[in-house]
């Protein structure tokens, strides 16, 4: 449950395709940093089977070797090269987090996802509905799916989640989005995505949280505004108004995270 498999292909570095404005970031992040440690696995391998074959005993040969104590200079290649490598990586790692976390930009959507054992609740809070979610039933039989929790998005409409935890950590992954995020109990974290296709995808939690973690499943369902709407107004008509709030949480938010929380849900 914790690797997201499913159709990949080479173009998408092995990863399942991203349906997010911000997938391509990461696939190539991610295509970067395979690129890298193969090319330095194979020099390193290389480099190996070449001691290995022009340094090997030969018969008749009966003399030991010249023996160094140190070579400066390939010693200060050997330090330079692996902290320039890490560096690198290092920057375009930190400067894609930084973009790919950056809530700065008003969004037109705001979901506040709760985690819990075994499930997720959904708050929506622009609409001021909600979806409490229920542990799914992996019974091996058809039909699962459509019994899961439902997370309804909006085609290329910015979306907000801001993640909080009733009791463990838990994780928020959708792997199309090529994102993920802990949920951690007071605390409160947040990203932002633009899906850029409609579709329906699933979700899960991709931290191993007890005993039914695997059944801590859920769908995305990317949608046209018009069945947005349509479906906001299933939930008002079912009565489920208002936000599930955090009186059940099991640790209380902490003072400076309060703020994140959406009004009306603290």
């Amino acid at each position: 449950m914790l690797t997201g498999c499913g159709r990949a292909s080479w173009s998408d570095g092995l990863l399942v395709p991203g349906v997010t404005e911000g997938a391509e970031r990461v696939t190539r992040l991610w295509v970067g940093t395979w690129i890298t440690a193969i090319v330095v696995g194979l020099l390193v391998l290389g480099l190996l089977a070449w001691c290995l074959i022009a340094y090997r005993h030969r018969e008749g040969d009966d003399e030991l070797p010249e023996q160094l104590r140190y070579n400066v200079p390939i010693e200060v290649l050997y330090t330079i090269v692996p902290v320039f490598i890490v560096l690198v990586l290092f920057f375009y790692t930190a400067r894609d987090e930084e973009i790919l976390l950056d809530t700065s930009t008003p969004p037109d959507n705001v979901i506040n996802v709760v985690g819990k054992r075994w499930s997720f609740d959904f708050n929506y809070v622009n609409d001021d509905v909600h979806l409490a979610g229920t542990q799914a039933r992996l019974t091996g039989q058809e039909g699962v799916e459509e019994t899961l929790p439902t997370m309804y998005m909006v085609v290329g409409e910015r979306t907000e989640f801001v993640l909080t935890s009733r009791d463990v950590i838990h994780s928020f992954w959708v792997p199309q989005f090529h994102q993920k995020l802990d949920m951690i109990p007071g605390r409160v974290n947040r990203f932002a995505v633009v899906p850029t296709q409609t579709g329906t995808f699933q979700g899960k939690c991709a931290e191993l949280c007890g005993a039914y973690h695997a059944s801590m499943l859920f769908n995305v369902k990317v949608v046209e505004p018009e069945e947005y709407e349509a479906h906001m107004q299933e939930l008002r008509d079912a009565g489920q108004t208002g936000l599930l709030n955090n009186d059940l949480n099991m640790e209380e938010l902490l003072d400076k995270d309060l703020d994140l929380i959406p009004e009306g849900n603290a």
